[in-house]
């Protein structure tokens, strides 16, 4: 009797407890989704910034879409974006898995003071070689081109610190030696080993790279100075210049800019949210 008293007493508090924890999670949830929907709002009327603020969409769609194609290259702007971030993303986890394997898994005389080496220039911050990265960049001829956003960045020290990381516990010494056993020389490994197991680093180093290079302002204003040819941030900043108080285009074009970060992370969020859980499990 006293035991079915108890067990029916404490599920008040229980329900309460999962009440709060789930209550929480979606005020959570709310905060962050608020402004990504805030800004598709804005997008549909004419005049976004109003007294009461627009919480609803509203009619002003079409006219939005004049404003923003009739005063900036839109899809050209669009189109430098995704070549870049995709030429960017493909060639950093490329050649960044490379750089990881190879400290993760080969023994070579330097090897400690190289990685040291490595991680220490993240620690330089990007704007300080600006002047030198531009002078660079205009005695190779590569001014004006996609090159100086793609090329300096293939290799970065971020990309193949996190790689070595994440090679280093997920590919068993002993898969390899089967590998080599099998037949598999040293570049055979890579894509019959390496790649395959590294998919869920490769997620977060695409994801993290993609993002890094699709805002990319600074560096894009700097190498393609020229709205017309340049990309997408650039821009909708010269659009901002020139909105005389309608920023119904402006928000039109943010929106639009939003949507291949929401469908590459939809795309790589399970191998994600995957990978963490892994983490989680070995620690």
């Amino acid at each position: 009797m006293n035991k079915v008293q108890s067990k029916g007493s404490g599920r008040p508090g229980t329900f309460l407890l999962g009440l709060g924890r789930y209550g929480g999670l979606g005020i959570f949830a709310f905060l962050f989704v608020f402004p990504f929907y805030y800004v598709f709002v804005l997008a549909t009327h004419r005049v976004p910034f109003a007294n009461p603020p627009h919480l609803f969409f509203g009619p002003s769609v079409a006219e939005n879409f004049d404003a923003l194609f009739r005063q900036i290259p839109f899809l050209q702007s669009f189109g430098n974006s995704l070549g870049i971030a995709v030429l960017a993303t493909a060639s950093v986890i490329f050649f960044c898995t490379l750089g990881g394997f190879a400290f993760a898994k080969y023994d070579f005389k330097g090897k400690e003071a190289l990685l040291v080496f490595v991680v220490m220039t993240m620690a330089i911050p990007p704007f300080l070689n600006i002047i030198p990265f531009f002078r660079m960049m205009v005695a190779f001829g590569w001014y004006q081109t996609w090159l100086p956003l793609i090329v300096p960045g293939m290799a970065n020290a971020f990309g193949i610190f996190l790689m070595k990381q994440f090679l280093e516990e997920s590919i068993p010494g002993e898969l390899m030696d089967a590998a080599r056993i099998d037949g598999l020389n040293e570049f055979q490994l890579l894509p019959a080993v390496v790649f395959p197991l590294a998919k869920p680093g490769i997620a977060i180093l695409g994801t993290l790279t993609f993002v890094g290079s699709w805002n990319n302002f600074l560096g894009a204003l700097v190498m393609l100075p020229d709205p017309r040819n340049s990309t997408l941030p650039v821009s909708l900043s010269s659009l901002f210049v020139r909105s005389d108080g309608n920023y119904g285009g402006l928000m039109l074009g943010t929106a639009l800019s939003i949507l291949p970060l929401v469908v590459i992370f939809i795309f790589f969020s399970k191998k994600i949210i995957a990978n963490l859980a892994a983490g989680a499990v070995k620690g």
